[in-house]
């Protein structure tokens, strides 16, 4: 019996992360779906059909300590990790620059630049 792969997809409540996280799935693999909302991963989840080796994580991947729940929800469930997609991410609103307020930016920055370091890390 071949051993089992494990992967992590964030921003997998939707989108693309979500498409993956299912591929993952039915290619064989346990998958934690992370992401900030909690009904549409475990909607995912449930579309995936991989019953034990799916998993709904919520997380905010801009949070270090919420990331590292994360990793020890998947440590915990499934023992290891063989695959990270760092798909989270989020974009500004459509505006002039001189208007972004700093909190909006932060968002930017944390999800897409500081989540993608701390799940690495």
């Amino acid at each position: 019996m071949a051993e089992k792969k494990v992967a992590v997809v964030t921003g997998a409540g939707t989108g693309i992360g979500k498409a993956s996280a299912i591929a993952l799935v039915k290619d064989g693999y346990s998958v934690a779906f992370a992401g900030r909302r909690l009904e549409p991963l475990q909607e995912a989840v449930r579309e995936s059909g991989g019953g034990d080796r799916a998993i709904a994580v919520p997380a905010d991947v801009g949070d270090p300590k919420s990331v590292a729940a994360l990793f020890a929800k998947v440590k915990s469930a499934f023992g290891r990790l063989d695959v990270l997609f760092n798909n989270a991410g989020t974009g500004a609103p459509a505006i002039p620059m001189e208007d972004l307020t700093v909190e909006q930016w932060l968002n930017v920055v944390n999800a897409n630049l500081n989540g993608a370091f701390y799940c690495t890390q």
